[in-house]
This record gives C-alpha cells, sequence and structure tokens, in this order.
C-alpha cells in the first residue's frame, strides 16, 4: 500500500528522537514506502469547502542532531491529496485545538484523521474519564470553593488540577492540613476561565502511575512511571522513570470496559493512565510511550498502530 501521510505536529526541529512517539510512528510510516508530509497546525486553512496547509515534504532519521529533511514549502489539499492525517500537535487541550477538529471533520473520513477529530474533540483526557465512574478515583470538576473545601473534609488527601492541562503541569497535593487552598483556588479561578479538577489523592502513585497503550481499543503494552522522591507527578519530563511492567488483572479489566468504546468512537491510538486501581487519565489528543515500550519488551507499537490504519483505508 502507498500513502500519503501527513504529520499535523509541533516543530519537528525540536522533538527528541529517543521518546517521541510521532517520530516512530513518522519512521514505521516511511519503511513501508509512505510519503510524510509535515504541517504545523496554524498553517492550515478552510477555505469554500477544501482543506488546506502550508506544509514540506519530510524525511526522518535515526541520527542525533540530523533526524530531519524538509524539503521547499507547498500548498496541499488535504482533502485531496493526502490519505492519512496524523493529528499529533501536543495539547493543552484548548480553542485553537477544538477548532482544528471541526476543520478536518470536513475531510474524515475520505481522508483519515487519526484519531477521530469529532471523537477527540469529544473526549477531553479528564472530562471523558468520567464516563467510567466506578473505574476512577472520587472526582469532582468544579469551580465551587464551598464544594472543594466539603470534598477535601470527606477524602482529607486532595490534588487539584487544571482540567485541559496536560505533562503534569499545575497540578498541586494539598492535605488536610494544608492552609493554601482557598489561595490555590483563587489562582485557578483567575488563571482558567473553566472549570478544575480534584481528586482523592492516591498513595500508590509512589509504586508508579502506569502508561498502557490501546490500538484499536486493545491493549498492546505499558510502561510504569514512577516519580522521583518528593514529586507527585509521574510523568518523565520532570522526572518521572520509566520502568518494564505487565498489567494486572485489574488493568486488563479497565481496557475490557473502555477498549470497545474507544474503537467504536475511531480512537486508534490511546494512551491510558492508571494508579493502583483507578484510572486516572485517557489521553486520546497526543498519547505517547511507543519508544518506551518497545525499548523494554520489544512489543512495535507503531507498526501496530500503521496496522490499524490500513485495516481501515
Amino acid at each position: 500500500m502507498s500513502l500519503k501521510v501527513a504529520l499535523q505536529m509541533d516543530m519537528v526541529e525540536t522533538i527528541d528522537i529517543n521518546g517521541d512517539s510521532t517520530f516512530a510512528m513518522g519512521l514505521e510510516a516511511q519503511k513501508r514506502g509512505y510519503e510524510l508530509f509535515h504541517y504545523l497546525v496554524d498553517d492550515m486553512s478552510y477555505v469554500n469547502d477544501k482543506v488546506n496547509a502550508h506544509g514540506r515534504p519530510l524525511t526522518l532519521r535515526r541520527e542525533k542532531k540530523n533526524h530531519y529533511t524538509l524539503g521547499d514549502k507547498k500548498h496541499v489539499d488535504l482533502g485531496a491529496d493526502i490519505d492519512v492525517i496524523l493529528m499529533r500537535q501536543d495539547p493543552p487541550f484548548h480553542m485553537g485545538y477544538i477548532t482544528a477538529t471541526h476543520i478536518l471533520e470536513h475531510i474524515h473520513p475520505k481522508t483519515l484523521v487519526v484519531n477521530d477529530p469529532a471523537s477527540v474533540r469529544n473526549a477531553p483526557e479528564k472530562i471523558f474519564l468520567t464516563r467510567f465512574p466506578k473505574l476512577m478515583p472520587p472526582t469532582m470538576i468544579t469551580k465551587n470553593v464551598a464544594d472543594v473545601k466539603s470534598f477535601r473534609s470527606e477524602f482529607g488527601d486532595i490534588i487539584v488540577k487544571p482540567l485541559y492541562g496536560n505533562g503534569g503541569a499545575g497540578v498541586f497535593r494539598i492535605r488536610q492540613d494544608d492552609q493554601n487552598l482557598s489561595s490555590l483556588i483563587e489562582m485557578f479561578q483567575e488563571f482558567y476561565t473553566e472549570p478544575f479538577i480534584v481528586q482523592k489523592y492516591l498513595s500508590d502513585v509512589r509504586k508508579g502511575d502506569k502508561r498502557i497503550i490501546l490500538v484499536d481499543g486493545k491493549p498492546v503494552g505499558a510502561i510504569n512511571r514512577v516519580p522521583e522522591e518528593g514529586e507527585i507527578r509521574s510523568n518523565m519530563h520532570v522526572g518521572g522513570e520509566a520502568k518494564k511492567t505487565e498489567l494486572t488483572s485489574r488493568e486488563n479489566e479497565i481496557c475490557d470496559a473502555i477498549g470497545p468504546i474507544l474503537k467504536e468512537q475511531g480512537q486508534i491510538f490511546v494512551g491510558i493512565d492508571v494508579i493502583g486501581d483507578y484510572l486516572t487519565e485517557i489521553n486520546v489528543t497526543s498519547p505517547t510511550g511507543i519508544q518506551e515500550i518497545l525499548r523494554f519488551d520489544g512489543t512495535d507499537i507503531a507498526a501496530l498502530v500503521w496496522d490499524a490504519i490500513e485495516s481501515k483505508l
């Protein structure tokens, strides 16, 4: 199969070739003989029922400081000239991200967008979680100070974080005796127009925050991310350590519960986060973890993603 693949992503110059999942998927696409085209989301336009982008042909290499070549910029009709678009720009999930999904809906599925843009728009990570109340920890979404204080009185130790944040940014642990809760809520109210999310603190995070990858609704691999001492966040870019792991019976139960819904919604490549027995996030916008899993257990998730994509064309 010969495909023309567009990577809607951030600047290719800045990616970490040893950790970036888009880079791994791009290399696998090239291995299969596909042509790559790179563009930034700000270079995409809707014009009279066409979706166009200013971008460049792209070649990738696993060579440090020499990992890409971009051709001359050209104007491409994404609906007519491209077979597959990987929507891989990083969150945060804001109105710019939402607008891009609306624009891409005009050409999907004739041009297959991964993941399905309407489903991505309707499944922001921390809100989509609430569709599965039996799987998630005690959770509140609010802007009301009194409700947060009542929640803390009930559970004692809580996490407060932005509803549409990413990468562990703005995540706070507030204990029962912490006197900063009101000030923290005031800061959130000043910086964010939307509500924020409050969850019971899960002490099992000291054992790790597991990232599980699902492809077309099926779990295919996982890594355990262990936070640094004195840190509640396990994200690897803030010091979390990736470790080899296997799925528990509870984690398989979680995947069995959410997998069919992800598949039905066209969410081909998804990363979920599990702490202890609880599902804490469902990442559909730009999940990561492909390269770490390949290094730990040899599972080539990039190849599995492309197998799934090919089956839908």
